[in-house]
């Protein structure tokens, strides 16, 4: 068996960012420190932060007055801002940057009355952030399917459309409800620049080049993470199989057989050491060869805030 092995892969500069962030703030001030959410999705991580001395929480309320309270890279609501501020928090925001740039185009658009429509999956934290930047008496529509779109029914009024996106999701899947909603509402705007981030974007188009060659896809990531789902996407929309998992011993021989070729890639919250481990174990298992395919360099660096300089 042969290994390729996507290029770019794992961790973004946002990823980078907000564990450092945590990592910082603990040596600065001691454990515990709280983050709420997990920082990234990715169970590696989480665990080894766990370790360190960050402890992860859901909701505000669990946090001690006055303790240090860590926004996850996902970003959150006005409303978890004002309650982190409530209690006299120690508060180090760790928003990926470009989430935060969607966050303040929602308040842009807002502010020039424009009805706000985010194509995003329900639920996810960088979603509900998003939602909550509204202001007050003012709402944001979510759609995640051009089925949504059709379904939309807004009282416009004097108001002009506009759409943003979560920024890790399928850049094939979002053009196509783009498009559904150009049509709807042909005076739709759009975002200055693209909201789906580089990194997920560079990832997807890895993935695609990789799998034109490879007859399996392992995708390092845990099932919560949004853009590592996505990567799976695509190898099974191009009738291949693909395994996303959190480790190399959630590896099954039987997904292998009869593969000469397996496909390797990491979501952008995955580290790398857990792909050498993959390597390593279907090296056990009969692979001989590893080819690194070519793809985007990538040289994005998101500094931190100043006082964890």
């Amino acid at each position: 068996m042969k290994i390729l092995l996507a290029n770019p892969r794992g961790f973004c500069a946002g990823v980078d960012r907000a564990i450092e962030i945590v990592e910082r703030a603990i040596l600065q001030h001691g454990a515990p420190v709280y983050v709420r959410h997990e920082v990234v999705h990715n169970k590696f991580v989480v665990d080894g932060l766990k370790a360190k001395g960050a402890i992860f929480v859901d909701e505000i309320a669990q946090v001690p007055s006055g303790e240090v309270v860590i926004f996850s890279a996902h970003g959150v609501s006005q409303l978890v801002r004002e309650q982190a501020q409530a209690i006299g928090a120690h508060i180090y925001d760790a928003t990926c940057p470009l989430v935060t740039k969607v966050h303040k185009e929602v308040a842009r658009k807002q502010a020039q009355n424009h009805q706000v429509i985010l194509i995003g999956h329900s639920g996810h934290p960088e979603v509900e952030g998003t939602l909550g930047q509204s202001a007050a008496g003012q709402t944001v529509a979510l759609v995640e399917t051009v089925a949504d779109v059709a379904n939309l029914d807004l009282d416009l009024g004097a108001t002009l459309p506009s759409y943003t996106t979560q920024t890790t999701l399928s850049v094939d899947d979002t053009g196509q409800i783009v498009a559904a909603l150009k049509q709807k509402f042909p005076n739709i705007r759009a975002p200055q620049k693209a909201d789906i981030c580089y990194a997920t974007q560079n990832r997807q188009d890895a993935v695609k080049a990789l799998m034109s060659a490879a007859d399996v896809l392992l995708v390092l990531g845990s099932c919560n993470s949004s853009n590592s789902n996505r990567l799976r996407e695509i190898a099974i929309k191009m009738n291949k199989n693909a395994y996303l998992i959190d480790a190399a011993d959630e590896i099954s021989p039987d997904w292998l057989a009869g593969v000469e070729t397996i496909g390797v890639t990491a979501g952008a919250s995955a580290p790398e050491v857990l792909v050498q481990d993959v390597i390593n174990y279907l090296g056990e298992l009969g692979a001989s060869e590893v080819v690194e395919i070519d793809g985007a360099e990538e040289n994005v660096h998101f500094p931190l805030p100043k006082e964890l300089r």
